[in-house]
């Protein structure tokens, strides 16, 4: 959150070294050798490319398959989803202006870090609640247009950059905006973002959803890691690194696994003690400085990215500029390492503040959800060895799957006597991505 919050909120990363009892020293050099000895029995064991959309996995039980597929679990979770909405909604408008109240630890909490636990373990968890999904669906019978279709097709060349600027949008007001947790803001922010979903999936269909909605778009993302996955309209289940093969290659995909990862590694920087004493000891706003920073910080992971799959060659069947996008899921393990190892802490504690703060929405002593004298469970803070190390092993395995994903990848798409040479560049990239997130977590 912003400097100015307060209450448990402004403390939401806990990732400082006050509860990473371990030398920082030790655990960037016990992460970097794991990068490298993954890499090294790669290059030895792993030749031949093993991951295949068309193949891959193996069809879930019968009866599961009509239970995820039927229409009864599709209507019973956008009942439920529009009813958590509509219930959230109301503390948000009719709520007191005020920390305690449960839009916002929802909006901070639940939904931007919760969606990533959540797709994990269900896959694409947003897409099948999302309100505005369900609200486009009901604006489609209504009318009468064919669902899913909008007036237009969604332009190919936008690809994922819409979500992109939707995910920068959260971000800036998350970790730079003063006000991130005055209730009028976040409200505005949602109600803008409502809008704009709104529109554009009746222009362009739910494609628009798919492509732009920031929350759906992450919690896609993150789904590839989970187990589910879907060929020809069957459930199958394989395994996350083949889930992960999976995902398609679109324009703006690089921009957003560089958001989305540079966004987490600034909400670090931003509470170092050398960047806050230069932003206090400017006369201004420290706004500016936190915008360029997160800019910088974002663009730098996109960039440096860009720079490390460019460098090799390529066959004349793969384009050297379609190299970022096609190797960026490999960065989405590295992604989910770094918001576990970042947010742990924050999301099992406040997320039990804010179900705590559900079942009295308007803050008048009710006690709708029957949670409200439930107490907070500070365990994990109360043993900061089974944290530390549950961070550093965070962000290590995410590498470790982002080498093996890239690899395989490389093995696909490169010529041969490039496969080993060219991922050099990508393998030097996330050595800098390990020290330099580590560094921050520790620093912070």
């Amino acid at each position: 959150m912003s400097p100015g919050a307060g209450g448990a909120i402004s403390a939401h990363g806990l990732g400082g070294a006050k509860d990473l009892p371990i030398p920082s020293e030790l655990a960037i050099a016990g992460a970097v050798a794991a990068l490298v000895i993954s890499f090294t029995v790669l290059a030895v064991a792993w030749r031949e490319p093993r991951y295949d959309a068309a193949t891959s996995g193996r069809p879930a039980p019968a009866w599961l398959d009509r239970l995820v597929s039927s229409r009864a679990l599709a209507v019973a979770a956008r009942v439920l989803g529009m009813a958590f909405f509509l219930y959230v909604g109301a503390a948000a408008v009719f709520g007191k202006d005020s920390l305690i109240n449960p839009f916002l630890g929802t909006f901070y909490v639940l939904l931007w870090v919760g969606l990533v636990p959540a797709s994990l373990l269900f896959g694409e968890f947003f897409k099948a609640v999302s309100p505005v999904r369900t609200i486009a669906m009901l604006f489609a019978r209504v009318s009468g247009v064919p669902e899913g279709q909008g007036l237009y097709a969604y332009p190919a060349r936008l690809g994922y950059w819409p979500a992109a600027a939707g995910l920068f949008a959260f971000v800036w007001l998350e970790l730079v905006y003063p006000a991130s947790t005055d209730l009028g803001p976040v409200r505005l922010w949602v109600a803008a973002y409502l809008g704009i979903m709104l529109i554009g999936s009746a222009v362009w269909g739910t494609t628009f959803l798919a492509r732009a909605d920031p929350f759906e778009v992450y919690s896609s993302l993150v789904a590839k890691l989970s187990v589910w996955g879907r060929r020809n309209g069957t459930v199958v289940i394989r395994s996350p690194l083949a889930n992960l093969d999976t995902l398609v290659a679109r324009p703006g995909l690089v921009a957003v696994v560089g958001i989305l990862f540079g966004s987490t590694a600034f909400d670090s920087f931003r509470e170092s003690s050398p960047w806050l004493k230069l932003v206090q000891s400017m006369s201004s706003s420290r706004v500016l400085p936190d915008t360029l920073a997160l800019v910088c910080f974002s663009a730098g992971v996109a960039l440096v990215l860009t720079l490390a799959t460019m460098a090799t060659g390529v066959t004349s069947e793969t384009p050297r500029r379609a190299l970022p996008d096609l190797f960026a899921h490999s960065v989405v393990p590295i992604i989910v390492g770094y918001i576990v190892a970042h947010y742990l802490t924050y999301f099992v504690e406040y997320g039990q503040q804010t179900l705590i703060q559900l079942s009295d929405p308007f803050s008048r002593g009710d006690d709708y959800l029957g949670t409200a004298d439930l107490q907070i469970n500070y365990w994990l803070s109360m043993h900061p060895t089974f944290l530390a190390v549950t961070k550093v092993v965070a962000v290590a395995l995410g590498h470790v799957v982002g080498v093996v994903a890239a690899h395989d990848r490389a093995v696909k798409l490169l010529p041969r006597r490039h496969q080993l040479t060219g991922q050099l560049p990508l393998l030097v990239a996330m050595v800098g991505f390990t020290v330099g997130g580590l560094y921050l977590l520790f620093a912070a």
